[in-house]
């Protein structure tokens, strides 16, 4: 089965946990602009262990570690040539997923710029061209789905959402909202999840969700999303547990552990979300969490 058609039947799919925050887990240097980016060139074998342990977690989709494999990025980090260097980091980022052997490979396409601050989204023209970039590096490599995640602004997600999918491959959109349980859910740059839905919904997306939100809030923007979808592509929801870092991009906390993800996730699941998975902070024990969730097998 393709991962299309998986992404249509009625059960829930398990995507896996972070990458990036788990490589400052085990030790492994993850500084900004790169972030997982520079363990693609510095420690492959580290990414390869992570997906290899989310897969035997359960996972069934794996997220290449190419949150940062732009030539944007790689321009900052003092690249003399970051378009060749954005594709040789995006083929080895697919290899090494594919490498864990999972059935399906989700290809990463993060905001151009930080994803917590909306102000810093460039221009229209600058967001289709350089997500285009990244899209057809990832088709080229051999991806199954194009995954446009952690997106704060409608205007950023629609440009990428465009640009992937002129490569022919299924696309998901992922939003990061607001975390004030006393006022209404919103994308970070102020506007509303029902609006963004419907306007990625014109873009043809195969589904859409909300990711990198703290866990315990994570419900509110969900609601609205899937009120706003009814029904017509699934809806994913992947939360985080820690905080933003100014140096390495995020920190770990042991906030929220694997089995009360589960059991967020659960309320997720019956909310209507059938796809689940780990954002930032989440290890290989959360995915298994949910595999259990997911998978239970008889006593």
């Amino acid at each position: 089965m393709d991962l299309r058609s998986r992404l249509a039947d009625r059960r829930p799919l398990l995507f896996d946990g972070a990458l990036g925050s788990e490589l400052t887990r085990r030790g492994i240097q993850t500084p900004l602009p790169l972030w997982s980016a520079a363990a693609l060139r510095d420690a492959p074998a580290a990414i390869a262990a992570i997906h290899h342990d989310h897969v035997v977690a359960g996972a069934e989709v794996v997220t290449t570690a190419t949150f940062r494999t732009t030539r944007r990025a790689l321009a900052k980090s003092g690249s003399p040539d970051p378009a060749a260097e954005a594709r040789r980091l995006t083929s080895r980022a697919v290899d090494l997923a594919r490498s864990a052997g999972s059935p399906w490979i989700a290809g990463s396409i993060a905001p151009l710029e930080d994803c917590y601050e909306p102000a810093l989204v460039p221009d229209d023209a600058t967001l289709v061209r350089e997500h285009g970039w990244l899209a057809r590096d990832l088709a080229d490599a051999g991806v199954d789905l194009l995954l446009v995640e952690t997106m704060n602004t409608l205007r950023e997600a629609v440009a990428a959402a465009r640009a992937a999918r002129a490569t022919g491959l299924p696309l998901m959109v992922s939003f990061v909202c607001t975390s004030d349980a006393t006022a209404p859910p919103r994308l970070l740059s102020g506007e509303p999840v029902a609006a963004a839905a419907r306007a990625l919904l014109a873009e043809g997306v195969a589904a859409l969700g909300i990711n990198c939100t703290p866990v315990p809030t994570l419900h509110r923007p969900l609601a609205e999303l899937l009120q706003a979808v009814a029904a017509r592509v699934p809806c994913a929801a992947y939360g985080n547990v820690g905080h933003t870092d100014a140096i390495q991009g995020w920190t770990c906390t042991t906030d929220c552990p694997p089995a009360a993800y589960a059991h967020a996730a659960a309320g997720w699941i019956a909310q209507g979300a059938r796809i689940v998975g780990g954002c930032c902070g989440t290890t290989a024990d959360h995915v298994a969490a949910l595999a259990a969730l997911l998978r239970p097998t008889d006593a």
